[in-house]
């Protein structure tokens, strides 16, 4: 997903602006705050925060797996 316009704030705008953007975050959106015209930090719905974390979780998983297995570490189904 990507962001709009509207979905990029200010961190000093913020600050003023906090229960309204995150009333828009519950309803969606998506905000990317900036500091000093540089991306800073993003305000997630927290339902999106778990999504986000358990699918890190499980590429992390994936990747320690084709490490293994790359590395001969694995057994093939025929030896279980």
């Amino acid at each position: 997903m990507g962001f709009t316009a509207q979905d990029v704030v200010p961190i000093s705008e913020a600050r003023a602006r906090l229960t309204e953007l995150s009333d828009e975050v519950v309803a969606g959106a998506e905000k990317l705050l900036t500091k000093n015209g540089a991306a800073y930090v993003a305000i997630v719905d927290t339902k999106k925060l778990h999504s986000y974390r358990a699918c890190l979780v499980l590429l992390n998983e994936a990747e320690t797996g084709l490490r293994e297995v790359l590395a001969g570490q694995r057994v093939s189904n025929d030896d279980l």
